[in-house]
């Protein structure tokens, strides 16, 4: 008897859960959303994989509720203003856009459709949006807080080469994004006391010419500044730190992965799938002006033990034992 009782009520609780639950199918709304995704590197791109991931968790499905209409400026960074263009005549309904460049192409392109960036370090400094709290216009999204980063790495590349003070600084050169963080890096090492040799890459052949340099002044360590053009060479970088046996530090774990020693930074994956859930609140009826610029909160890092022993590097016991992941 209580079984034959409980089923109703069971089925009740059942049917107002099922009620109250979003019905994301077609967006929600019978309508088969257009997104834009423009994107800075080449296929295959792990971030764009996490961006579907966060779109699918939201009950997003491709082909059923959301098209992609994806375009690759293959590293070349003059290709992005055509690309957004072609993305904002095809009148899709938000673009989604991935590094500085290419958040600033897209706004460039269009003043209507909303935009939602993501691997933007200073949204503010380089012209994004006007202000983080209140961001106006068609542009809003999440920002890496990459220039804030930069004592910190420092300090940590110090706690590696603790007599170290030289360090070079390889970064993009040609990224607005990039100019500001490679001045605040630079601020932050004079408070340190280190000296840092500016080598700036952003062509195929620069990487020559720039490992040269680096050999020839004979830094402590490296500290490379991550944007699309140097995470998408990674492995040559990472390769040349292991060749000369430099101590190098990294903004994202995409190069840990490919065998760098550390890095510490926000997670890419994390912001790509919070980038997912603004393109849920502008399909459902928000507008960018209302939406703040997030920003990261919690920070990974993480290190490579495997490379610290190719490197013939003891690493400091506290500093292992803060490591959010520790690769072995």
């Amino acid at each position: 008897m209580h079984v034959t009782r409980a089923a109703p009520i069971v089925a009740l609780a059942l049917g107002i859960l099922i009620a109250g639950a979003p019905d994301r199918s077609a967006g929600a709304g019978a309508k088969l959303w257009r997104l834009g995704v423009l994107q800075p590197g080449t296929p295959p791109e792990p971030l764009l994989e996490a961006f579907r991931e966060g779109l699918r968790d939201l009950g997003y499905r491709e082909g059923r509720d959301v098209v992609l209409e994806v375009r690759w400026a293959e590293g070349q960074v003059d290709r992005l203003t055509d690309l957004a263009v072609e993305l904002a005549t095809l009148k899709v309904d938000v673009i989604t856009t991935l590094s500085t460049p290419a958040a600033l192409a897209a706004r460039r392109a269009t003043t209507t459709i909303p935009i939602i960036f993501t691997g933007v370090g200073d949204p503010v400094g380089s012209g994004v949006v006007p202000s983080l709290a209140r961001p106006g216009g068609n542009v809003t999204g999440v920002s890496v807080l990459a220039t804030e980063l930069s004592g910190k790495r420092l300090e940590i590349l110090r706690e590696i080469v603790p007599k170290a003070s030289r360090l070079a600084m390889l970064w993009n050169d040609t990224n607005p994004s990039m100019v500001l963080r490679a001045r605040e890096t630079e601020l932050a090492a004079a408070t340190l006391g280190v000296t840092i040799q500016s080598v700036g890459v952003h062509t195929l052949t620069d990487f020559d010419s720039a490992f040269r340099a680096i050999e020839t002044e004979r830094p402590a360590a490296l500290l490379t500044l991550v944007d699309p053009f140097t995470r998408l060479h990674r492995k040559r970088i990472v390769d040349f730190a292991a060749q000369r046996r430099l101590p190098a530090i990294y903004e994202s774990r995409e190069f840990v992965d490919a065998g760098g020693l550390i890095c510490y930074g926000p997670s890419l994956t994390a912001l790509q799938r919070r980038a997912a859930a603004y393109v849920d609140k502008i399909l459902r009826g928000a507008k960018p002006a209302d939406l703040p610029v997030e920003q990261p909160t919690t920070f990974e890092l993480v290190i490579n033990l495997k490379t610290a022993k190719g490197l013939g590097l003891t690493l400091p016991p506290a500093l292992v034992l803060r490591a959010d992941q520790v690769v072995e």
